[in-house]
């Protein structure tokens, strides 16, 4: 089904493809966003929108007010792109060697000047709206650095808005949950330290990979013996670093991953068993560990009343049929998060295709 879109927005559509064309050939990492701020920023102005800069580093706010009620809404989008080395060969890939926008940020941004200029020139509500822009989304909490630089002090928004593109999700359907939408993030480094020697003598060595690959091992019992069921987690070593040499056993294995949860309690449990599965394994062998853990994002928790706004609003958009109100939540995360940590409001996904072809979310042939 067609989706009922503005007259007025279609025939802006060659623009808006050029802003993000623009904003995809020249991608920026985490709080390194200048450019892309400079052009949001001198578009926002174009508009006649008050903008406000330096939240959260490169992050900016727009806002357009009108009416007398003082009811206020904050819709927001990312900016930053990832470290990455496109594989596109289309006109606007990228042109900064191993960055790219590789997760759509490019379009985030483009959807929200692209409804910025259209509120800017249409006296369609009465309060305010609150363009929020932030750096930073790809694990570098640019959310939370907005808000700990008084974002909602500054803006009080009563509910605050977003929206990712959604590869696998058909163009034109719209996905979402009242609840748990997305998993929080941690991550955690591990050193393993036994006791280093010849490979040809390992019975005078405490060996750490041996001992680290046990670790590993372990900790997926967590999920499957610890974890209730009905619970969702993810448990995921992704590094794995020792020795440089044939001959050699390492005196130390380092250890990288990630855990995803959507419970707190759950969040919690599985950071205590992972220590002590690791101290018990080293004890075991003679060996130590170092533990470095860190909560980077929370989950991502939609409101009720806000989840049924979006739904009421998409299915006027999409069609009633092309609305998912009960999308299943994803263990991937979001620093949108910390926003709805602190205020209601729902976070959906907006479908970008089958995602076919190696074009998936951090892929390096994605696209928008």
């Amino acid at each position: 089904m067609r989706m009922k879109i503005i007259p007025e927005i279609e025939k802006r559509q060659a623009a808006h493809t050029e802003w993000r064309h623009m904003i995809h050939a020249h991608p920026e990492l985490a709080y390194q966003e200048v450019k892309t701020s400079d052009l949001v920023a001198e578009k926002l102005e174009s508009f006649g929108i008050q903008i406000e800069r330096g939240l959260g580093t490169t992050g900016l706010v727009g806002s357009i007010r009108y009416g007398n009620s003082e009811k206020r809404i904050g819709l927001r989008a990312d900016m930053d792109a990832l470290p990455l080395q496109e594989k596109n060969d289309f006109n606007h890939r990228s042109q900064i060697d191993g960055v790219m926008h590789a997760c759509g940020h490019d379009g985030h941004t483009t959807m929200l000047l692209a409804a910025a200029e259209y509120l800017a020139k249409h006296e369609c509500f009465d309060g305010i709206v609150d363009l929020i822009f932030q750096p930073a989304e790809e694990g570098e909490a640019g959310a939370k650095a907005m808000m700990d630089d008084g974002l909602f002090d500054k803006y009080p928004v009563e509910a605050v808005y977003g929206v990712h593109n959604w590869p696998g999700l058909d163009i034109g359907k719209l996905a979402v949950r009242n609840g748990p939408m997305m998993a929080a993030m941690d991550i955690f480094e591990v050193t393993v330290r036994g006791k280093g020697g010849h490979a040809a003598l390992p019975h005078l060595a405490a060996d750490s990979i041996v001992i680290a690959t046990q670790i590993v091992q372990a900790w997926q019992t967590i999920v499957s013996r610890n974890v209730k069921s009905t619970d969702a987690a993810v448990v995921s070593v992704t590094q794995i670093h020792a020795g440089d040499a044939w001959a050699v056993i390492p005196q130390e294995v380092l250890l990288r991953g990630t855990i995803r949860t959507f419970n707190p309690t759950v969040r919690t449990m599985i950071e205590h068993r992972m220590q002590e599965i690791a101290d018990g394994i080293c004890k075991a062998h003679q060996a130590s560990f170092d533990w470095h853990h860190e909560r980077r994002f929370p989950a991502t928790v939609n409101s009720k009343a806000e989840t049924e706004n979006v739904i009421r609003v998409a299915e006027t958009v999409f069609g009633k049929e092309n609305v998912n109100p009960e999308v299943e939540p994803s263990t991937g995360s979001e620093d949108f998060g910390y926003m709805l940590e602190e205020k209601p409001g729902c976070y959906a996904f907006l479908g970008n295709g089958p995602g076919e072809g190696g074009c998936l979310l951090h892929s390096p042939h994605y696209d928008f």
